[in-house]
């Protein structure tokens, strides 16, 4: 769902020496209540301060909309603490974890003698309810010294631990505040001042509940203290909090949607995928249905691969360490990795990733500038580290298998090649109905070159190359500081779907540096030697996520040349089989998939069946059908047709021949 949009965010204010943020804003007559309310500043830093800070000096300071992103974030770790304050109240002997604001919501862990029931969740949101209608204020309140912070914290364990944390070896914890100073929120009456809650934060707050106007808790589920399975299980509590009601609504009736595109259920109401507990969480097995959608998806970038001069290749799926130890992936990638296996003494790895073999693919042979650009693709698939939290049906895994593929260029054809991957990725999206997304180009982090390469000229040629192909694809984009690899820019693919929630689908580099640590070169025309570029990409990402995301994207409602099964054929009796099983081979004969229902089940029922399973086409068989040889098509449109046989294959054929988005569930 998109966040709200502030019309104008707000000029910078000046705020004088020992005067708060709050009176500032209040004088510069900007809003304080309302989805555009001001609710905090930035400071010169870059660091978010409440209204009711009061420099030392004079500063200048931008406000922060409540509807801005930073606004949303503070909105709900507000809600957050009201959340933990209402199960406080109704349940003492609760213990705090965390509560931070996620994507669209916020959650909060609590420990509690047996988790929460839906009857719970009720009752904690009326008490929400009753904590925001009293307006309490959030004040900030410095501990003095960790020895104070723990005393005042004896009673909850799970805060002592964060601030022991700190104290062990200064560095901040989840909930220091920005300037690394140890600080607790208390949450005032407003009336009294009295403290009614408090909890170890780093902040900023809302100056008062009261702008808390429309949030609603969602579910609760158990998750493991600080995301480690050998911690405690404790119950965490998901909610929602919006600017206005609205927002609120539309985002509910996106959850909802969500819910019924949830690709977990879907995959096993159409047979696509299944996991096993003796083979190991996170290690997806695909069923008959399922590999069917794969095989398309092969099939259609093979071609298109074919089409644009790649070269398929097939490596292997371990690897000695020196293999990482040149890529540079170990030791720094080492806690993604598996653990070794020892062979004769080597040590091998499941390999994450495909770049490394690819480099060695091309290393195995001399290269002119004749050959270039040299590209090599595979299917491979790799194997990564997840923890159990993290894993979400074919979305995360531990296993999955990409649609890998590398180019070996000049320097000076690097940014027509990008070019055409962008445009790959275009065309492949728009051609599966996709048309909201844009580009993320990640940079580095002036602030954190230690995380990064220090060679500043092949950082300037890798960005320019990069931007230029970006600006020349048309494809909108957006730049995030401090999201590079450490050998270069990126650009990932974010695309949005239908239930508003946006899917990072694949991540496309231009590299300059691996080439160096490979030393991959080819032979030029004055006959130097030159390294060459790099060019990673994986238009489909990975067969895993970029299923579940069709999945959810058509409702399990595929167009036919995706769907596992493309049509049923259904006799009206028993005797009209014979024409049934003709009419099945001739679709088969014409390379489509289809069945015959032959169950003893009413049409009504065989129809509601097919439907069901989401089956496009639907062929019903009479007598009338089988005297003229013809057929009667029901399509998911609901339009019922009769044609000649042959009409109908020729039908079908090109809606698979053209990819046709006919009757798919995204529209």
């Amino acid at each position: 769902m998109s966040t709200t949009r502030v019309d104008r965010v707000p000029d910078a204010v000046t705020v004088p020496a020992g005067s708060s943020c709050a009176d500032v804003v209040a004088t510069a007559r900007l809003p304080m209540t309302g989805p555009n309310a001001i609710v905090a500043v930035r400071d010169a830093d870059g660091l978010l301060r409440d209204l009711s800070w009061k420099p030392e000096e004079e500063v200048k300071v931008f406000p922060v909309p409540l509807s801005s992103p930073e606004g949303l974030n503070i909105l709900r770790h507000s809600t957050a603490h009201v959340l933990a304050q209402a199960v406080q109240s109704l349940h003492a002997e609760a213990k705090l974890g965390i509560g931070p604001p996620v994507e669209n919501g916020f959650y909060y862990d609590f420990d509690v003698a047996k988790p929460f029931q839906p009857d719970d969740l009720e009752r904690i949101e009326v008490r929400m309810r009753e904590i925001i209608k009293g307006g309490q204020r959030f004040r900030r309140r410095v501990f003095p010294s960790i020895e104070a912070a723990r005393e005042e914290l004896r009673d909850e364990p799970y805060k002592l631990e964060l601030v022991d944390l700190k104290g062990d070896d200064g560095a901040p914890s989840a909930d220091d505040s920005a300037s690394g100073e140890l600080t607790v929120y208390d949450n005032l009456d407003a009336r009294s001042d009295e403290v009614r809650w408090s909890d170890l934060c780093r902040g900023p707050h809302l100056p008062s509940t009261r702008l808390i106007q429309a949030f609603r808790l969602t579910r609760s589920a158990a998750a493991y203290w600080r995301g480690n399975e050998a911690n405690p299980q404790l119950q965490r509590v998901y909610g929602t909090a919006w600017p206005t009601r609205e927002e609120l609504k539309e985002h509910l009736r996106q959850l909802e949607e969500a819910g019924r595109r949830d690709h977990r259920r879907i995959g096993e109401d159409l047979d696509l995928f299944t996991f096993s507990k003796e083979i190991g969480k996170g290690l997806p097995l695909w069923l008959p249905n399922g590999t069917i959608i794969r095989d398309e998806l092969e099939g259609w970038a093979r071609q298109t691969e074919r089409r644009l001069k790649y070269r398929r290749v097939v490596t292997p799926s371990i690897t000695k360490d020196e293999l990482y130890y040149l890529s540079g992936h170990l030791p720094y990638y080492r806690e993604d990795l598996y653990a070794p296996i020892d062979i004769e003494g080597e040590q091998y790895y499941l390999r994450p990733m495909n770049c490394p073999h690819h480099h060695m693919v091309y290393k195995s042979r001399p290269h002119s500038y004749r050959d270039l650009p040299y590209k090599i693709a595979e299917y491979g698939t790799v194997h990564r580290f997840e923890r159990s939290g993290q894993l979400h049906g074919l979305m995360r895994t531990r296993g999955f298998t990409q649609n890998d593929a590398h180019i070996y260029c000049s320097a000076e054809q690097a940014k027509d090649q990008f070019l055409e991957v962008m445009r790959m990725h275009d065309a492949y999206y728009r051609a599966l109905g996709i048309s909201d997304f844009y580009m993320v180009l990640a940079l580095r982090d002036p602030r954190n070159t230690a995380k990064y390469h220090d060679d500043e000229e092949m950082w300037r040629l890798a960005e320019q190359i990069t931007r230029d192909a970006m600006d020349e694809s048309n494809i909108p984009y957006v730049e995030e500081i401090g999201g590079a690899a450490h050998y270069g820019p990126k650009v990932d693919f974010m695309i949005r779907a239908v239930t508003g929630k946006e899917f990072a689908a694949s991540t496309n580099q231009v590299d300059l540096y691996t080439p160096q640590r490979f030393g991959l070169t080819y032979h030029d025309s004055d006959g130097g030697e030159k390294p060459v570029v790099v060019i990673h990409r994986a238009p489909l990402g990975s067969h895993e996520r970029f299923v579940a995301y069709l999945v959810e994207h058509f409702g399990g409602a595929f167009p036919v040349w995706l769907a596992p099964e493309q049509v049923r054929v259904i006799p009206l009796a028993s005797e009209l089989r014979e024409y049934a099983d003709e009419v099945c081979d001739v679709l088969l004969g014409a390379d489509l998939r289809a069945e015959v229902d032959r169950g003893d089940a009413r049409l009504s029922a065989k129809v509601r069946a097919a439907v069901t399973r989401k089956v496009p086409l639907i062929v019903v068989l009479g007598r009338k059908e089988a005297e003229n040889r013809t057929v009667s098509v029901r399509y998911r449109s609901g339009e019922e047709r009769s044609m000649p046989l042959e009409a109908f294959v020729a039908q079908a054929t090109e809606l698979v021949r053209s990819k046709s988005l006919e009757g798919a569930g995204h529209q």
